[in-house]
């Protein structure tokens, strides 16, 4: 298949794209991920001393960058993990109840 295929209630299953090819790769860019985090860092940047520490170790690539400093979280793909609240040395990040 070159394409994929797409899905409604009119497909036969001999028709879908077969399990496990991958046809086009993902972007979450594209889409607005963050929305089920429970919970969501907060930076101070104030106190943030932009070593960009927590840049690389995000997994969701939430954390731009602008002129070599870190700017606000991008709440809309953040899921709230909390790894860059682990690596950063000055303890800017703390992890809130999402809502506040």
């Amino acid at each position: 298949m070159d394409k994929k295929t797409n899905i409604d209630e009119t497909i036969v299953w001999q028709d879908i794209t077969p399990g496990g090819d991958m046809l086009a790769s993902g972007n979450s860019a594209e889409f607005k991920t963050g929305d089920w985090r429970t919970n969501k860092p907060v930076v101070d940047l104030d106190k943030c001393i932009h070593c960009l520490l927590c840049v690389p170790v995000c997994p969701d690539t939430s954390i731009p960058v602008e002129d070599g400093k870190r700017l606000e979280f991008d709440y809309d793909h953040c899921k709230g993990c909390g790894v860059c609240v682990k690596v950063c040395p000055v303890n800017c990040i703390t992890m809130v109840p999402e809502g506040k």
